[in-house]
């Protein structure tokens, strides 16, 4: 099988990963090839950690890195199986995409794209047959986390959705499937509650960190809410609930003023070195 991946930051660079390291040929493409560039040199950087630490065969590393072709050109997709979208997560961009990729791909390649919070019948009412589209929701770092959800919109074709579940076992990931609802099953859940949590801070007077040891201890959660959110970014976390809060009206959907002053701020977490937490 052959992978492409569309959009190169960093979901898209870490499913492209993923596939490589699966023995997969992959082509990933970006808009400018300094940044296509920049993410095969991340992920040739990631695999070679991993040969330090024992993980990885140094000639496994290497032959991995050797599968990922970079492109900025859209018609060096046409070869592949299926073409996995990871761009911004905006609609029409999505929808544009994926209006050009039918265009160059084989009839028979799929077309799969990563959004977290938008519609993928949407996304796929683009195409001419919506049919060989389905949304592949992998999570944040797509190489550490075990999951990805395997969405069918309402035009998915049988064979289409289970070569994308088979598709997910082969990068490693646990796949479920699930039908194109507003957050899928994981957003749909988590969305609200870490919302929920971000409204104690203010409610309560908790701080990040008791807030985050409580439910670490308190609940068993592996990561606290505030230090998930940094990992997550406030920008990303933001624009998931708009989005959910417009689908659903649900008030727990919507993203607490707290939230909003932070993106307002810059103070998106992890990526810019501040957000409930400061780091070096």
């Amino acid at each position: 099988m052959r992978v492409g991946v569309v959009g190169l930051g960093a979901m898209g660079a870490g499913i492209a990963q993923l596939a490589v390291e699966a023995g997969l040929e992959t082509v990933g493409r970006e808009v400018e090839l300094e940044r296509a560039e920049a993410a095969r040199g991340t992920i040739a950087h990631f695999l070679a950690r991993k040969v330090e630490q024992g993980r990885l065969e140094q000639q496994a590393r290497d032959d991995a890195v050797g599968r990922l072709g970079i492109t900025t050109d859209l018609a060096d997709l046409a070869d592949c199986d299926v073409v996995i979208e990871a761009a911004f997560e905006d609609l029409d961009v999505k929808r544009e995409l994926f209006r050009e990729l039918e265009q160059v791909v084989r009839a028979d390649a799929i077309l799969a794209t990563n959004t977290s919070a938008l519609s993928v019948t949407e996304i796929a009412s683009a195409l001419e047959r919506p049919e060989r589209a389905v949304g592949m929701h992998f999570f944040n770092p797509a190489p550490l986390m075990p999951l990805v959800e395997i969405v069918r919109a309402e035009r998915t074709a049988d064979d289409v959705f289970e070569t994308a579940f088979a598709l997910g076992s082969t990068l490693g990931k646990t796949p479920i499937r699930c039908s194109d609802t507003p957050g899928f099953v994981v957003n749909r859940v988590l969305i609200p509650l870490l919302n929920d949590c971000v409204r104690v801070l203010d409610e309560t007077g908790v701080t990040p960190e008791d807030l985050d040891a409580g439910m670490k201890h308190g609940a068993g959660w592996p990561m606290g809410p505030c230090a998930l959110l940094d990992l997550v970014g406030a920008d990303v976390h933001v624009h998931a609930s708009e989005a959910l809060y417009a689908k659903l009206r649900e008030p727990r959907m919507a993203p607490p003023p707290r939230l909003v002053r932070m993106l307002a701020a810059g103070k998106l977490g992890r990526k810019t070195g501040e957000g409930f937490y400061r780091y070096d």
